[in-house]
């Protein structure tokens, strides 16, 4: 997994709420075991009819269809538990979501592959839309060791991570990752207790 330390990029704006994962990924694109793949049916329903692109889609426009960071409304991520919704987002280059709130499940798997999801107060984001809407293409920079979102213009922003996922993000681990990390106290524990399994049975 690639680590996390700061991005800056163009801030993509998603103007919808329960956003769920259904919509991030669609249940017909889910019969890959792999977790490549996704990134290309990423909206799927949203950015496509009969196989050509929305032109009204905002990651069908420029400059956003390389953006890093998607801005969007409450409860992104509620429907599905399916972790192919952030191997998708991941995938298409999306490494920072910006929202007042995620469904809870949604918003672990990020952590788990590389995606920071960012919980800001509702007034903060709709200050965001309306720089979007007013500045197309503007950026931020997101820091993760400072736990800062800052902008060009003067706009700054902290946000609360907890200090386990926050170090995982920074490493570029996911759970497996970090357990390995303790392979050789693994391996002798495994061996001592196959000792004693043999003395005592």
């Amino acid at each position: 997994m690639q680590s996390f330390t700061t991005v800056t990029g163009v801030v993509a704006p998603l103007d919808a709420v329960n956003v769920d994962t259904d919509a991030i990924i669609p249940k017909q694109f889910l019969k890959r075991i792999e977790r490549t793949g996704f990134g290309q049916f990423l909206f799927y329903d949203w950015r496509y009819e009969n196989g050509q692109e929305k032109p009204d889609f905002v990651l069908n426009k420029e400059p956003y269809r390389n953006a890093p960071i998607l801005l969007t409304r409450k409860n992104f991520g509620c429907g599905s538990s399916r972790e192919h919704a952030p191997w998708a987002l991941s995938e298409f280059g999306i490494r920072v979501i910006l929202a007042p709130s995620f469904a809870d499940i949604f918003h672990n798997n990020c952590f788990k592959n590389g995606i920071l999801p960012i919980v800001l107060p509702e007034e903060v984001i709709q200050s965001l839309f309306q720089q979007a809407e007013t500045q197309p293409g503007f950026e931020l920079t997101v820091d993760l060791e400072t736990q800062s979102v800052k902008g060009a213009n003067g706009f700054e922003a902290s946000f609360d991570i907890a200090p386990y996922r926050k170090q995982l993000l920074l490493e570029g681990l996911d759970e497996v990752g970090a357990t390995l990390r303790t392979e050789n106290r693994i391996t002798e524990f495994e061996e001592q207790h196959k000792v004693f399994y043999q003395l005592t049975f």
